[in-house]
């Protein structure tokens, strides 16, 4: 097999080998003459938090990956994601927690309220006496992404890379086609391309279930200042429930959920879907209408909430032939309804990385699988439990939920246990 030097697919040139069965454009991560510490050997298809967060993982203990990412910049989108103290832990390993604490408010606790109508505040709770040291802050996804992004070298990414196809190639690894014709060879390949995950259906799961649950999510600006305690506020009316936390000393995260049979069409005017919203919530709290009116159009956006679960026997293997393997929302997309989403794919990404850079690929996958199985599954299940319990319509259901079932649910110790997450400091950045 010839050695070659390509410039097809990375910048600096990529270390590659001609196949000859294959297009003269391939780029091929070869398996046989790269040995797995290297930055040619592992292909993450992907640039979100899982993908971002695996890669630098992964470059912490000296092991390279490239990324593919099918956008032409980072992903933009999305407002705001609620980090809790495990996906801190996370971010501590990975070197990058401190620069993003410096941005944002560690929220002190949260309010209640059961009456949407009336605005009063029925229950508040310090998140700080629950469990010693909870750490909880909402964090723009876009400047989490840029972060991550900053401490991997520029050639890492490679943007307008969308995935077209994958076929297992034996020995060889797993060919990835690209939509431009360019093709990569991969010893292995982590599938971080999300809900809708073309990688996931090649490996036979379905797509994700559809809850009968909608989100508004938005962004407030405030130029002078925002007047709100660092503290979540919760509202629930019948079938709606609403929330808002601050984000930054200048910015408010906040979101409606609310029942609706089937998605429906896509609303893309960016005016008609702020009005849908102000008009699901229409003589609610003050502060919640207040937060909503600060909201730039640009920055609400509205999609269908959906999960999977795993169940045991049933569901396809997360790896496939020590080749492929899937992390985040590719695998376990779950319902924000305990803020997991996020933090879950930051576990991922360092229990997965560790497994590689110790060694057989095959094994590592397989060793991961079982280990994020027994975590993700119990979490997704009750994420999508909490989530019907509170999307209740009927009157009398909801005084019970707003009187009884709430405010025990919220006081109960175990209700944050699932925060718990133990992740020792990876090792520095070359």
């Amino acid at each position: 097999m010839a050695m070659t030097t390509s410039t097809s697919f990375f910048s600096p040139p990529f270390r590659s080998f001609s196949v000859p069965r294959h297009r003269r454009n391939v780029v091929v991560v070869a398996a046989s003459a790269i040995p797995l510490r290297s930055a040619e050997n592992i292909v993450i298809v992907g640039a979100g938090v899982a993908g971002l967060a695996t890669a630098l993982a992964l470059r912490r203990l000296g092991v390279g990956a490239a990324v593919l990412e099918q956008g032409p910049t980072l992903r933009a989108g999305g407002t705001s994601l609620t980090l809790f103290k495990n996906g801190w832990r996370v971010l501590d390993a990975i070197g990058v927690a401190d620069e993003l604490r410096a941005k944002y408010l560690r929220i002190q606790g949260w309010a209640q309220d059961a009456d949407a109508i009336s605005g009063e505040w029925r229950a508040e709770i310090a998140l700080l006496g629950i469990f010693g040291r909870q750490e909880v802050r909402a964090v723009e996804r876009r400047v989490l992404l840029e972060t991550l992004a900053s401490k991997l070298p520029p050639e890492t990414i490679s943007f307008s890379s969308k995935l077209k196809s994958i076929a297992e190639q034996g020995p060889d690894g797993t060919l990835l086609e690209l939509e431009d014709g360019r093709q990569v060879l991969a010893k292995i390949v982590v599938g971080c391309d999300g809900v809708n995950s073309p990688i996931a259906r090649w490996m036979g799961f379905l797509e994700p279930r559809y809850v009968g649950h909608m989100a508004f999510r938005g962004l407030a600006e405030y130029a002078d200042g925002q007047p709100f305690e660092p503290k979540v506020n919760y509202i629930y009316g019948r079938g709606v429930r609403a929330g808002f936390v601050p984000v930054s000393p200048t910015k408010v995260y906040w979101f409606i959920c609310f029942n609706r049979q089937s998605p429906g069409p896509k609303i893309t005017d960016p005016a008609a879907l702020k009005r849908e919203a102000l008009d699901l919530v229409g003589g609610w709290p003050s502060d919640l209408l207040a937060v909503m009116g600060s909201t730039p159009e640009s920055a609400v956006v509205r999609t269908p909430l959906v999960d999977r679960w795993l169940w045991p026997g049933l569901a396809p293997r997360a790896s496939r032939g020590g080749g492929v393997v899937l992390a985040g929302d590719a695998w376990h997309p779950m319902t924000p309804n305990l803020g997991q989403g996020a933090c879950c794919a930051l576990e991922d990404a360092v229990v997965l990385a560790r497994r590689l850079a110790a060694g057989n690929a095959r094994d590592a996958m397989q060793g991961y699988e079982a280990e994020r199985w027994a975590r993700v599954f119990p979490l997704t299940a009750r994420a999508g439990l909490v989530g019907a319990l509170v999307q209740w319509e009927n009157a009398a259901v909801c005084a019970v939920r707003d009187a009884v079932v709430i405010p025990r649910l919220v006081r109960l110790g175990p209700f944050l246990e699932h925060t718990n997450f133990e992740c020792d400091l990876l090792g520095a950045s070359p």
